[in-house]
């Protein structure tokens, strides 16, 4: 057993020792872009002979190996690389004595293919390989990287951020990686690094900032990758570089860089604090004793935000001014604390960048020049704070003094009535305010009525505000101040207004503002020290006569039947009061002649049809308002019927003096006229009516035609359509007739109701025929009759035109009464009745004979004598 483990281990020996030759290149495959350099390494070890060894390159295109280039035979290459050759795009250059590099300057997609390094042998026996494949596959450049501009400068201490955008679309296993750079000068420096393996790749000279958080990556997705700087330091100005790489892993998974793009983003300058922080106090102050002292101390910066304040007031007191310097009064630390104030002395932050000194109950020894010094501190991300700026304002004299407040009062008219009913504002300013300290300012309004020169005057008080701000009224416009129809503001701390509603005729005077000034009493309340009272300003108006005016103009001309008509009106008004306008479109057939009502629009924009009552073109009219004082009116189809004169009829309404009363006529103008005219066209129509017979008996039908001919080219059946209208006149002569039946265009019949037992109906004949029957006539049948025509014709691009009316001659219509049957009845009623009264009449003489002849039976005979 050992002798066999021993002659297994001799032959190792052997077999290793006698290896011979080895060539290696590359492990693959490789993958390389598309425009980039390709250089493919090959190395030849254990070999014999010269040191210096031979090299020879080919590839595979398809199946058939294609020679490149050798060291030592110059007719090596195939044709159609020669070019490339010759051009250097395809070089080989030696690395030492046993390795070569076959360099390609700029790759190109056909370049993908697997590429051969063999070496001639030079040794003395043949062992080893003498050649090594590798392949290569070339991809597109689809890299793309779009950074977005960084700010162009940034206040010390504000954050900003560095947006690049990297894209690239390959199907290999290619990554990404996204690096920020500054650059300095000639010098550059990378700040962080991104990829290509997710990790994050730190500049030494950010690594700190970036473990303290001053430094943020938000990779946002969509191949957009965002640094965030979160304060600009000094050291952090320049030129800012986004460079985007290609990686792939070849080999024992090591990363190689394939493609780079740099894109240079822009310059970044930091802006110092010292450079932008600026401090100032106000203007010099003159105050009494026990007033209070309010000094504000403004602090202005590129960026307030991003750095914190440390407020210090100064001050060198008047006696010892030449002799000392600035001695700390109160300061304020960047924590916004306060250690050493107290109720008389006191600092407070205002706003952002404002600090207030309150003193309270000041005395004259506090007289003095006041300064605020300013420290301005940012934080760094690691916590730590750092002073970048220091600056002491101007210094400003503070006199305390024991005078009165003086200011100067001012009366303005902001808003001034034109009418009776317009709104009166009046503005009382205070300025030139010095000495008022914590004083305050009150108001009171007077007006004086307007008389005649010679007449005495009298001034009445409005109403005031005092020193809290409570309203006082005098009896006079109590009520209008209760409906709110007089108001007093506070506007500003020294600006007053006073506004009437809806000035009065009564209301036309003198106006006047006296402004009171008040100081707090040592002990306790308010007291006037002061009284100041404007110039008197007046206020009246003119009445003037309203006037009106209109101006119609054509906006669009009818050259035919069927276009559209358009024309415009311009309302010209003066001496209005807030007026609203009413429109109404009327038309004419001829100047002077009757007038026709179209359409209107009120003054509520509401739209009402007047007489235009054509079925079938209720919407061929419209009326709009295109402008406050602009009105337009469209015609859309005109027919024959609607040529004419055209114009606008317009009112202006307004409302009267006072709240909630209702809209009145001021006056009212009419526009010219527009004319709409253009040549009638086509064929003339004419109408005629007939019938068979004139009389008919009661119960019998009648039947009456209405021809329609054309004089001139007949058109085709098709584009002519007719409208026709019965009438009915019951007297001879009569012109009030009323409408029997009619037949629109369309086929459609319709019938006017009736209270006879008759009826009537129509038919169409033939294309231009017409027919009228009347069933089951009665004698108020009987009448004049005629009939309406209108022709429709239809244009050569399908619009249909409207012809004229036109009316046939006149039938009369006799229904003959029949003699016997109509007297028979009456007759017979006679008769009846003649027997009736002489039946009756006989035996009404019976009875009187009756009761006549009993009575004579009883009589004396003396009485018959006597009556003998």
């Amino acid at each position: 057993m050992k002798n066999t483990v021993f002659v297994y281990f001799v032959l190792f020996l052997m077999l290793g020792l006698s290896q011979g030759r080895v060539v290696k290149v590359a492990q693959g495959p490789l993958t390389r872009v598309v425009g980039q350099p390709v250089s493919l390494r090959c190395d030849v070890s254990d070999y014999d002979g010269p040191l210096e060894q031979d090299f020879e390159w080919q590839l595979l295109r398809g199946d058939q190996w294609l020679k490149i280039i050798s060291t030592f035979d110059v007719t090596f290459t195939d044709p159609s690389l020669q070019e490339r050759v010759d051009s250097h795009d395809i070089a080989m250059e030696r690395l030492g004595d046993s390795a070569v590099e076959l360099r390609i300057r700029s790759a190109r997609a056909e370049d993908s293919a697997i590429y051969r390094c063999s070496t001639p042998s030079t040794d003395t026996e043949i062992s080893g390989n003498y050649e090594a494949e590798v392949q290569l596959r070339v991809i597109g450049d689809s890299l793309k990287v779009a950074p977005s501009a960084p700010p162009a400068v940034v206040p010390e201490g504000s954050p900003f951020s560095l947006r690049c955008n990297a894209t690239q679309n390959s199907s290999e296993r290619t990554h990404l990686s996204v690096t920020w750079s500054l650059r300095k000068g000639a010098s550059s420096e990378d700040i962080l690094t991104f990829g290509p393996d997710g990790k994050v790749t730190v500049g030494s000279s950010f690594a700190q900032r970036y473990t303290d958080g001053g430094l943020r990556l938000h990779p946002r997705g969509d191949g957009e990758f965002g640094l965030v700087l979160t304060e600009a330091l000094p050291a952090d100005q320049g030129v800012y570089v986004c460079t985007a790489g290609v990686w792939v892993q070849e080999g024992a998974k090591v990363w190689q860089k394939i493609q780079e793009k740099k894109v240079e983003m822009g310059e970044v300058r930091v802006t110092p604090t010292a450079q932008s922080m600026t401090v100032t106090v106000e203007d010099n102050t003159t105050l009494s004793v026990a007033e209070t002292l309010n000094l504000t101390c403004t602090v202005a910066a590129d960026d307030l935000d991003a750095v914190s304040l440390e407020v210090a007031w100064l001050v060198v007191p008047s006696a010892g001014a030449g002799s000392m310097g600035p001695q700390v009064l109160v300061q304020m630390g960047r924590d916004g604390v306060v250690p050493d104030g107290s109720e008389l002395v006191g600092v407070s932050r205002v706003e952002a960048g404002s600090f207030r000194l309150a003193m309270r109950g000041v005395e004259r020894s506090d007289s003095g020049l006041y300064s605020c010094r300013v420290r301005a501190w940012i934080q760094k991300s690691s916590g730590e704070w750092y002073q970048a700026a220091e600056k002491t304002s101007i210094p400003v004299q503070v006199l305390v003094t024991l005078i009165e407040p003086d200011f100067r009062v001012t009366l303005g008219s902001i808003v001034t009535p034109k009418f009776s009913g317009d709104p009166t504002e009046l503005d009382c300013s205070v300025t030139d305010v010095s000495r008022l300290g914590e004083g305050r300012l009150g108001v009171s309004w007077h007006y004086t009525e307007t008389t005649p020169s010679d007449a005495p005057t009298s001034t009445h008080a409005i109403a005031a505000l005092d020193e809290q701000g409570n309203l006082q009224l005098w009896d006079e416009y109590r009520e209008r101040a209760e409906k709110g129809h007089l108001a007093l503001s506070r506007v500003k701390p020294d600006t007053f207004k006073l506004r009437l509603l809806h000035t009065r005729d009564s209301d036309r005077g003198a106006y006047s503002c006296t402004v009171s000034a008040w100081t707090y009493s040592q002990k306790g309340g308010w007291k006037k020290s002061k009284d100041v009272r404007s110039d008197r300003l007046d206020i009246a108006w003119s009445s003037k006569n309203p006037s009106l005016g209109v101006v119609a103009r054509r906006l669009r001309e009818t050259s035919s039947a069927g276009s559209t008509f358009e024309m415009s009106c311009q309302v010209i008004g003066q001496n209005l009061q807030n007026p609203e306008y009413s429109v109404l479109i009327q038309v004419e057939k001829t100047v002077g002649g009757p007038t026709r009502k179209i359409l209107s629009l009120s003054k509520d924009s509401i739209l009402q049809l007047e007489d235009w009552k054509e079925s079938g073109r209720l919407d061929s009219v419209v009326l709009e308002k295109t402008g406050s004082r602009e009105f337009r009116f469209r015609l859309y189809g005109a027919q024959v019927s609607d040529r004419g004169f055209y114009f606008c009829d317009v009112s202006a309404w307004t409302r009267g003096p006072g709240s909630g009363n209702d809209w009145t006529k001021a006056i009212s103008a009419e526009s010219n006229k527009i004319e709409i005219s253009f040549p009638e066209t086509g064929p003339s129509f004419n109408v005629s009516i007939r019938s068979d017979t004139t009389n008919v008996f009661p119960g019998e039908t009648a039947k009456m035609q209405c021809d329609v001919t054309i004089l001139g080219p007949t058109p085709n059946a098709d584009d002519v359509s007719y409208e026709v209208k019965w009438f009915l006149s019951r007297s001879l002569g009569s012109e009030s007739a009323f409408l029997l039946a009619s037949m629109d265009r369309w086929g459609t019949v319709r019938k006017s109701p009736r209270n006879s037992s008759s009826d009537c109906s129509l038919e169409r004949t033939d294309g231009r025929s017409f027919g009228l029957s009347i069933h089951s006539t009665q004698d108020s049948d009987s009448g004049q009759y005629h009939c309406t025509a209108t022709p429709w014709l239809r244009s050569p691009d399908g619009a249909w035109t409207r012809g004229h009316d036109l009316t046939s001659g006149t039938v009369f219509l006799t229904v003959n009464l029949a003699l016997w049957d109509s007297m028979k009845q009456p007759l017979l009623y006679g008769a009846g009745a003649s027997l009736a009264v002489g039946l009756l009449s006989v035996l009404l003489g019976l009875i009187c004979a009756r009761c006549c002849y009993r009575r004579s039976l009883h009589t004396p005979l003396d009485v018959h004598m006597e009556m003998d």
